[in-house]
């Protein structure tokens, strides 16, 4: 999922990090049946639920892009909707597949139909129980393309045999989607892939409540929608405190918090000192920071948790453009970045320097990939080589994202290259250019949405993909993504997916920059917190014991 420029403490420092760039399914099934009269479970009786109080951290300069779960692209947007609603499978703080609204599943011997078995006592937040028709509804909603004009739903659901169709306009029920009986989904996919489980996790699934969205106008039912996630909105004001309450109809144990505060805004300026005046609970460090906090001779240094996450910060190269259509001046821009020198002087040493697209902990990740070091000289050598003969041949670049300032400067005067600094107002502006790929070259982040090294090589590189905003596509790198999407054997598995990502380095798509590493304070009276190597997934086992 990718990482807003407005969430991640280490996207301001795009700006800084270019100083050193250039330095050394069959036919469709009948209709759902129709919605049942509301069935409402009553509330359980609280008890045991921890010593409640609420935690407050930051969440950013303004509010989330949405909390739609069917629309939701974004690391900050997916955090908030966690919390809110629930879906089939969840993934706990290991990062292993667990039942969420299902209470089980049976998949068949030939792996492509999975049949879930709902929880007999889930409900939406207002007590209502949650039937195999709201998720039939959920899927089928996040695949309408009348929602919107790209959905996450052609990357996450895109193995449900008839949800590619969906997309298209082409159906108006997804084909591999069938609900026998009020417990009960069955789910066809296309072939038979290990992942699947894990991908049915991402918020894309998630349930929703089919009378709140239609009964509210546009967009309105997300004011207080009706989810079945630990919590449920509270208070929303916007741009500046979002609060959330407990769910006391959440399904599996009950969040030992009252309340969640998440400042926004100008509330959430300058996180740091708010923590160290005692305002809010949690907080990311940012890298001016980090020497600091890491003192030992510093009390916070107690409170630092230090988590390396499953993510790439990268350049991308568009290779359907000028003059990056051509390979040698894609390869020429990858050896123009000093890796090493990024992340120990502009980062202090707080991220991994990326010699590849899977970060380290990830299965598949590759420790032998070669590292390439800044190379003045062969990087000229190659343009020369180009069919554009040198840097002074080369057409004009234009650069997005926040370090095109920085970047056009040093481009110009270590290697001759004119670099056009231009951006968009709006995030949304930017996004929809972003998915129509008319970007030349743009810094981006991706962190996984499930431990699997499909989720960064096939999602991001597979030709047609709807996160491939690089134009990249080679049959031979697709058809080895095919290879491992059904591989069962999982070391032959993992090694089909290392030679793609060898022929994607070499086809140079993209410059891979650095992973991330997460460094967060907490306060020591924060029990059950885990920061996770995708970050924080779960708060409702958070409780303070001040």
């Amino acid at each position: 999922m990718r990482v807003p420029h407005s969430m991640r403490r280490r996207y301001w420092l795009f700006v800084a990090c270019c100083l050193l760039l250039f330095t050394g399914c069959a036919g469709n099934p009948p209709p759902p049946t129709p919605l049942a009269a509301p069935t409402t479970i009553p509330a359980p009786t609280p008890a045991n639920l921890g010593n409640g109080g609420t935690l407050i951290t930051t969440l950013g300069a303004r509010d989330p892009s949405t909390l739609d779960p069917a629309l939701a692209i974004d690391v900050r947007s997916a955090f908030v909707i966690r919390q809110i609603f629930s879906g089939l499978t969840r993934l706990d703080n290991k990062l292993e597949v667990q039942p969420d609204l299902a209470e089980s599943w049976q998949i068949s011997p030939d792996g492509l139909t999975y049949t879930f078995t709902l929880g007999k006592s889930i409900r939406f937040a207002d007590g209502r129980r949650i039937t195999s028709a709201d998720v039939v509804y959920s899927l089928e909603r996040a695949s309408d393309p009348k929602l919107a004009r790209f959905l996450p739903a052609a990357t996450y659901l895109g193995d449900i045999v008839g949800v590619r169709e969906r997309l298209a306009g082409k159906a108006d029920h997804i084909a591999g989607l069938s609900a026998p009986d009020d417990l009960t989904v069955v789910i066809r996919i296309n072939s038979a892939k290990s992942y699947f489980l894990a991908k049915l996790s991402h918020v894309t699934s998630f349930v929703v409540d089919q009378r709140a969205v239609e009964a509210a106008t546009t967009g309105s039912w997300l004011e207080h929608p009706n989810g079945s996630g630990p919590f449920e909105i509270e208070q929303w004001d916007h741009d500046q405190v979002l609060v959330l309450k407990r769910n006391l109809n959440f399904s599996r144990e009950l969040p030992k918090l009252d309340r969640v505060r998440f400042l926004i805004g100008a509330a959430a300026i300058n996180p740091m000192v708010l923590y160290e005046q005692g305002d809010i609970d949690v907080t990311d460090v940012p890298a001016s920071d980090l020497a600091r906090v890491q003192d030992t001779s510093n009390a916070l240094s107690k409170e630092l948790v230090r988590v390396p996450q499953l993510s790439l910060f990268y350049l991308a190269l568009n290779v359907t453009m000028p003059p990056f259509d051509d390979l040698k001046v894609r390869q020429a821009f990858a050896l123009l970045i000093d890796r090493l020198k990024l992340v120990q002087v502009t980062l202090g040493g707080s991220a991994d320097a990326a010699w590849g697209v899977l970060p380290p902990g990830i299965p598949g990740y590759n420790p032998h990939l070669p590292q390439f070091h800044a190379d003045m000289a062969k990087a000229k050598a190659l343009i020369a080589e180009s069919r554009y003969g040198g840097v002074d041949k080369l057409p004009l670049i234009a650069a997005y994202s926040g370090w095109a300032d920085t970047l056009s400067k040093v481009a110009s005067d270590e290697l001759g290259v004119k670099i056009e600094v231009r951006g968009y107002e709006k995030e949304s502006d930017f996004q929809s250019a972003l998915a129509q790929n008319q970007l030349q070259i743009y810094g981006s982040g991706w962190i996984a949405d499930y431990p699997d090294p499909e989720n960064f090589l096939d999602v991001l590189f597979r030709g047609g993909s709807g996160e491939n905003h690089t134009g990249y596509d080679n049959a031979q790198v697709n058809d080895l993504l095919n290879r491992a999407a059904v591989e069962k054997d999982e070391t032959q598995r993992f090694a089909l997916y290392q030679q793609a990502e060898t022929q994607i380095l070499a086809d140079a798509p993209v410059i891979p920059l650095y992973h991330d590493i997460a460094y967060t304070l907490v306060k020591p009276y924060v029990h059950g917190l885990t920061v996770t190597p995708m970050g924080i997934l779960d708060l409702s086992t958070v409780e303070l014991a001040r």
